[in-house]
């Protein structure tokens, strides 16, 4: 990748999240779920195998997918592009540099954004995965497909990927704020996130040895292998805001939603927690998703509908869903100031992922 020296009036900043089909038709649903479910990040297998699996899943999925969708579409459209266009016009108003939105799977494509910002003289581009967590299937094949496009249209670009920000006080603070505008005073706190399988947790480990591997991996203190692993960030994440909020370790728990297929993912499933809890004498609770930084899908309809009538049918009381951080002022400016902070010397050197497609 070549090196810019970099000012104020080349730079900008790409905001990237997972994606949405155009519509709740059923043919947009369809090829939106091919695109996600074919990426080597998401379904780790052979290319033949997850070709196989991947029809499988759309001769039935795409219609029940649909349906859900609209059950969460607004006048605007898809909840998570109408929160990102929103996060980055307020990011823009905020920051120097330009910004922009993109989406991983669906439009706009990052390949058409990193296109036209190069097109409007753009060197260098600070690259945001709107993921807090580390995961294959979410910051890194983000990266990934912008170092692919960089490389299939021999962009002028210099690609610069923010870190994982799971940790950062700011946006602990930010959570926790969010948490407190929502919470009763009686609640039990679940902190539900996305599941990913447990292979992905082993192949992502660059040790090779620690994680699912050691007793208590998470706990264990290996730097090289939490930089990339999923399961111990969120746990991280959890705990700093319960202690920002000053919960009790018996107020709070984690769980994780949106398991595929029959492959074991990382446990405790958040379905079946939700119906363990009232018989365990938990029936007030506020549920929360920081895998999540826009609502969608998954915390609207998965957490906001089904969850709630889960828990609900199995005895519980209260059930409140604390949104996402969507486009709010204070996680504005939580990111003006990791990008200020980060702004790199000119001829920095950028983070790259291995471009090679898993499978």
């Amino acid at each position: 990748m070549p090196e810019y020296a970099s000012s104020a009036s080349d730079r900008a900043v790409l905001l990237v999240n997972l994606g949405s089909p155009d519509s709740t038709a059923v043919a947009d649903v369809r090829r939106y779920l091919d695109q996600f479910l074919m990426d080597g990040r998401v379904v780790d297998l052979p290319w033949p195998v997850r070709r196989l699996l991947v029809w499988l899943i759309l001769r039935s999925r795409p219609k029940s997918s649909a349906e859900a969708y609209a059950s969460i579409w607004t006048d605007e459209g898809s909840p998570l592009k109408v929160h990102a266009r929103d996060l980055a016009a307020r990011l823009d108003e905020r920051i120097a540099p330009t910004v922009r939105w993109a989406m991983r799977y669906g439009s706009p494509s990052i390949e058409d954004a990193l296109v036209e910002l190069a097109a409007e003289g753009v060197r260098h581009v600070e690259f945001v995965a709107l993921y807090p967590h580390w995961a294959m299937s979410t910051s890194e094949t983000s990266i990934v497909e912008a170092e692919r496009v960089i490389d299939k249209h021999d962009l002028p670009l210099l690609l610069e990927p923010m870190a994982p920000f799971y940790d950062e006080p700011g946006y602990i603070r930010v959570l926790a704020d969010l948490a407190r505008e929502h919470l009763h005073e009686d609640d039990h706190l679940l902190f539900s996130y996305h599941g990913v399988p447990e292979r992905h947790i082993r192949k992502t480990d660059p040790t090779g040895h620690h994680c699912l591997q050691v007793e208590n991996c998470c706990q264990v203190d290996d730097p090289a292998a939490h930089s990339r692993c999923y399961r111990h960030q969120v746990f991280v994440t959890s705990e700093l805001v319960a202690q920002e909020l000053g919960l009790p370790r018996d107020r709070w728990s984690v769980s994780f939603q949106s398991r595929l297929g029959r492959a074991k993912w990382i446990e405790p499933y958040t379905d079946a927690t939700l119906e363990a809890m009232p018989a365990r004498g938990i029936r007030r609770l506020a549920v929360m998703c920081p895998a999540f930084v826009a609502d969608n899908l998954e915390t609207l309809e998965e957490i906001g509908i089904e969850g709630r009538e889960t828990f609900m049918e199995a005895g519980g009381e209260r059930y409140t869903l604390i949104p996402c951080l969507n486009a709010r002022q204070d996680w504005v400016e939580f990111l003006a100031r990791q990008l200020e902070e980060d702004e790199p010397e000119p001829h920095a050197e950028p983070m790259t992922v291995d471009a090679a497609a898993n499978g």
